[in-house]
């Protein structure tokens, strides 16, 4: 029987359908996640391995989950936090303070004292307002600037809401901090998330070089290049591709070993280390011409929940079923429902399933990124629960 809030441990491979079959879905109302800790330590040394120069600062607004964020903790990663709250999380999971950077270029003031209390050095900034912000509240600052260098295909852009512009804006800003007498200590940058234009990221990185070139003739000490997120998180064939491109632009524009080289991978390191089991609640056939054209399925989670992600990250969701493997078993064209009263609650139409009844259960791998912060009980519907795994071989 396994146990909810603890880890539960297990040999080899995890078997995602003995889990399913032992556990009890009829006394369930919520849908459940299935949590492999042990693919965070393989995601990390696929990271050291194809980036070896590059440290990980976990974005933890991709998954706050504590669990997950003791892992990467224990594991040796850095945290990018955007507020207060997430700074407390990296700190009680073992974090110190100068392996977090303090990455929303816009922060509260409140949450810019809690980073002087608790000795967070590092912060973001690309707008004059920002600067002046940190002068008044924690003039010790390591300040970066966020310049932006967007990729022309992401599946969520961020240049429009944050980074400066890089010729016109940039170097002014750097100029506003050394009147203040405040430090700047390097720049940084985010292609997008889920990033698909790979050269964005040598763009980025030459132009940062010309940065460090301006605050070093000011007088600056320019000693950290953050390379921001938009890494994959369950394809290793594109990561290692992109990496290809980050270590050669390194290479040429940042050979010197005195240069901390950081990124803020969120997907990366949770996508791929969650499957979400959904059960079927209510079903519909659309038949025309005394033919069923379409299979409708209602299911516990949706949009508002763990389904965020297909409209807030863009995700395309894929759905398996766990009925035992027939070639012979006919396949419907599938469109599932979340369980709201709202018609947008739609999790996907291009599925491809077998006939299914209430009670049946779906599977959506590769669930970690930008569902759990997220998920809401909107109409009464509750969030997932979660049971966590992890190899015996890696519980220390």
């Amino acid at each position: 029987m396994y146990t909810f809030g603890k880890i539960n441990s297990f040999e080899g491979k995890l078997n995602l359908k003995q889990i399913v079959n032992e556990v009890d879905f009829e006394e369930m109302e919520e849908a459940l996640n299935i949590c492999d800790l042990s693919v965070l330590a393989k995601k990390y040394k696929t990271w050291q391995r194809h980036m070896p120069r590059v440290k990980p600062y976990y974005a933890v607004k991709c998954n706050d989950d504590a669990l997950i964020v003791k892992e990467l903790a224990d594991l040796g990663t850095g945290f990018d936090c955007a507020s207060k709250n997430e700074i407390k999380l990296a700190l009680e999971a073992g974090a110190s303070p100068e392996h977090i950077i303090f990455a929303n270029p816009c922060k509260p003031a409140s949450h810019l004292q809690y980073a002087k209390e608790k000795q967070v050095m590092t912060s973001t900034v690309d707008t004059e307002y920002e600067i002046y912000k940190i002068f008044k509240h924690f003039p010790e600052s390591n300040l970066v600037i966020r310049f932006r260098c967007e990729a022309k295909a992401a599946q969520c852009p961020l240049g429009d809401k944050f980074g400066c512009n890089a010729e016109a804006d940039a170097a002014a800003l750097m100029l506003l901090a050394k009147s203040l007498n405040l430090s700047v200590t390097g720049t940084s940058f985010h292609v997008g998330s889920g990033c698909s234009d790979f050269p964005a990221y040598n763009r980025a990185i030459a132009t940062a070089k010309n940065l460090f070139k301006f605050g070093e003739m000011i007088g600056f000490d320019m000693k950290i290049l953050d390379i921001g997120g938009g890494f994959p998180g369950a394809d290793d064939d594109k990561f290692a591709t992109i990496a290809d491109i980050v270590n050669e632009s390194l290479q040429k524009y940042f050979p010197e070993d005195n240069i901390e080289i950081i990124a803020e991978p969120g997907r990366f390191f949770v996508a791929s280390a969650y499957t979400l089991i959904c059960k079927i609640h209510a079903k519909r056939d659309v038949r025309t011409d005394k033919k069923t054209d379409l299979k409708m399925y209602y299911v516990n989670d949706g949009v508002y929940g763990s389904f965020n992600c297909v409209l807030y990250d863009h995700q395309e969701v894929t759905a398996q079923h766990f009925l035992e493997e027939n070639e012979s078993l006919k396949k419907f064209k599938t469109l599932i429902w979340g369980p709201t009263c709202d018609a947008l609650d739609k999790i996907t139409e291009n599925a491809y399933l077998p006939n299914l009844t209430c009670g049946d259960l779906i599977g959506f791998p590769n669930m970690g990124a930008y569902t759990v912060p997220i998920a809401s009980p909107f109409n009464g519907f509750l969030v997932p629960k979660t049971l966590y795994f992890k190899a015996i071989d890696e519980i220390i």
